[in-house]
C-alpha cells in the first residue's frame, strides 16, 4: 500500500479528529494562544483532514512528506470552494500542519514527523507602517474634537484617552478595551497590560496619555457607566459598557479622517499603525531595541528586529536627500 493512503473506516476518521482535537487543546492549556490564532488553526486544520480525508487516509502515522507537501501547493493554488491563500496564510497554515505532527510523534500516536522536511513560505518582509511624529500630534488633537460640546464631550474625553493610551503605551487594541480601571497606576505613571497567551507586562505611560486618561476617568466615564451596568473596563462605549475592538477601530478611523490621514487602502491608519510608530518612534530616539521588545510584549527580539529596518530606510531617506553626493 502506498505510504500516502490507506483504506478509509470511520473509527480512523474519529482517531484522525481527535488527534487535532488534543492538539487544539494542547495549544490552549499548555501554550496558552490567543483566541484569534486558535480560531485560525482550527480552520487551517480542518482543511488539512479533508486533505487526508480524500487521499483515504485515517492514521497520521502513514501520512508522507509528499503528501504535506501536496496539500500546502493545494492552499497556494485554490480550489473550486476555496481561493488561493496568500504567502502568509499557507506559511500559518504549514505551522499548524507541522505542530499537530510533533505532538503526534510526542504522543506517541506515529513514528515520525513526515513534515519536519517541509519548509513553509518565507512571507515577504514588509516594513511596518509608522507615521511622523506630526501626523501622529494632528490624530491625537483632532480625537479630542470629534465630539460637539455639551452630550458629546464625555465621549470627546474617550476619544482623546483611547488614542493618547495606544501611542502612549504601544497597547496591541485589545490590550487597550481589555484594560481596567485597577491595571492602572497613576501614581507610578505605569498600567498592567494583558496579551497574547495571556502573558502580562507593566509598562510606563507617558505623561500626556496619562494626563488624557485621567481626565477621561474622572470627567467622562463616570457619567456614563452610571447608564450601564457596571464595568471595570477603563474605555466604554456610549452606553456604558466594555468598549469593543470595533468600536476602537472607528474612533480611530473616524479621528483620521478628520485628521486628513488615510482611512482606505495600504496606508490606512489602523491601531497597529499608533503601535508601530511608538516603537518606530523609541528606536529613532536611541531606545535599545532589547528595551522596546519587552514594551511591545514580544516573546522574541527578532520580532522586534524589524522596527530597526524602518529607522534605517528613514536614515537612507535623510541621508538620500541631504548629503551633496549622495545621488
Amino acid at each position: 500500500m502506498p505510504p500516502d493512503t490507506q483504506t478509509t473506516n470511520p473509527t480512523g476518521a474519529a482517531a484522525l479528529h481527535r488527534a487535532v482535537d488534543g492538539y487544539l487543546d494542547h495549544l490552549t492549556v499548555e501554550r496558552g494562544l490567543s483566541a484569534n490564532t486558535l480560531t485560525s488553526y482550527r480552520r487551517d486544520l480542518r482543511r488539512y483532514l479533508t486533505t487526508l480525508a480524500e487521499a483515504e487516509v485515517v492514521d497520521l502515522a502513514v501520512v508522507g512528506t509528499g503528501l504535506v507537501e501536496t496539500h500546502l501547493a493545494r492552499l497556494r493554488a485554490g480550489d473550486d470552494d476555496h481561493q488561493p491563500l496568500g504567502t502568509a496564510s499557507v506559511a500559518r497554515a504549514a505551522s499548524a500542519v507541522r505542530g499537530l505532527h510533533r505532538f503526534a510523534l510526542r504522543e506517541g500516536l506515529t513514528g515520525g514527523d513526515p513534515s519536519r522536511d517541509v519548509r513553509p513560505p518565507t512571507p515577504p518582509r514588509r516594513l511596518p507602517r509608522a507615521l511622523p511624529v506630526q501626523d501622529v500630534v494632528r490624530l491625537l488633537e483632532t480625537a479630542g474634537s470629534v465630539h460637539a460640546a455639551g452630550e458629546g464631550a464625555p465621549l470627546a474625553l474617550r476619544d482623546r484617552a483611547l488614542l493618547e493610551f495606544l501611542y502612549g503605551t504601544g497597547a496591541r487594541i485589545s490590550e487597550a478595551v481589555g484594560a481596567a480601571v485597577d491595571d492602572l497606576c497613576a501614581e507610578e505613571a505605569t498600567v498592567l497590560l494583558r496579551g497574547k497567551g495571556g502573558r502580562t507586562r507593566l509598562v510606563p505611560v507617558g505623561g500626556y496619555a496619562l494626563d488624557a486618561v485621567r481626565a477621561w476617568l474622572v470627567r467622562g466615564r463616570p457619567g456614563l457607566v452610571a447608564a450601564g451596568r457596571g464595568t471595570p473596563a477603563v474605555f466604554v462605549n456610549a452606553r456604558g459598557g466594555p468598549l469593543t475592538r470595533q468600536g476602537a477601530w472607528t474612533i480611530l478611523r473616524r479621528a483620521a479622517a478628520r485628521a486628513g490621514l488615510p482611512v482606505d487602502g495600504a496606508d490606512a491608519v489602523s491601531p497597529h499603525t499608533l503601535r508601530h510608530s511608538y516603537a518606530t518612534h523609541l528606536l529613532d530616539g536611541g531606545a535599545d531595541v532589547r528595551v522596546v521588545q519587552e514594551l511591545l510584549g514580544h516573546a522574541s527580539v527578532t520580532t522586534t528586529q524589524v522596527y530597526t529596518l524602518v529607522t534605517v530606510e528613514r536614515l537612507r531617506e535623510v541621508y538620500a536627500t541631504s548629503h551633496p553626493r549622495a545621488l
